[in-house]
């Protein structure tokens, strides 16, 4: 049992976690109460792609404060422990689960005439985003500083994203450190009904050009 816990705890520390889904800002690629599973290796040896699918710590102020656990003491903590060492998914309470859409040095903006998003001027076709949302009901026109990514949520109008994180209207606040992401999610594990591998959305971005240098001077986001 010791060498089990040992090897749970090796696995999600460096290579795979499961999470709980919480909320529907992801729907329906991912529904609320669904687990899934995240890779560690992204970013690492792995580099992120626009598309991905990544959990990520809060930057500070995207989530509200987690309600009073509702069991007593001793099966908190053994709930903690079990998430601690991997056996049981992380209850995501300071995480967030969203769509890369920009990586560092991208020029991502609302809308073009056709309601698209383009992403260095090519213009996106986004068949996850939930049938009947808008690319975004809200304009932006941002670039994304260095050593951080633009994030949305597949249900574009219940997602508090880096849109709404975004009051000086540049990327620089609303963009998420590369630091806070745990991993890219890789696959969707319970209910047995919503089994599956998440599917990377690679035509979605294929004539998008290559990001230009992020501008030295261009100051990054922080974690706030």
């Amino acid at each position: 049992m010791g060498l089990a816990l040992v090897l749970s705890f090796v696995v999600k520390t460096w290579l795979l976690q499961a999470f709980y889904i919480p909320s529907g800002s992801m729907e329906d690629t991912l529904r609320i109460n669904d687990r899934v599973i995240v890779s560690k290796l992204t970013p690492g040896p792995f580099d992120l792609q626009r598309g991905d699918i990544v959990v990520f710590a809060d930057p500070g102020g995207w989530l509200d404060e987690p309600p009073p656990p509702q069991t007593g003491p001793v099966r908190t903590v053994v709930r903690d422990v079990l998430m601690f060492v991997g056996l049981l998914p992380d209850d995501s309470e300071n995480h967030l689960i969203k769509r890369v859409i920009g990586l560092p040095g991208d020029h991502v903006k609302c809308c073009d005439a056709g309601e698209r998003i383009t992403v260095n001027g090519a213009p996106i076709v986004e068949p996850y985003i939930k049938h009947g949302d808008a690319a975004s009901s809200q304009p932006f026109d941002i670039h994304v500083p260095s050593g951080s990514v633009w994030v949305m949520g597949d249900h574009r109008s219940n997602s508090s994203d880096s849109r709404f994180h975004d009051p000086s209207g540049t990327g620089r606040d609303g963009s998420v450190p590369e630091s806070l992401i745990v991993g890219r999610a890789v696959s969707i594990v319970w209910p047995l009904g919503h089994l599956s591998w998440l599917q990377h959305p690679s035509a979605t971005f294929s004539k998008v050009p290559p990001a230009k240098e992020p501008d030295a001077a261009t100051p990054g986001s922080s974690s706030r």
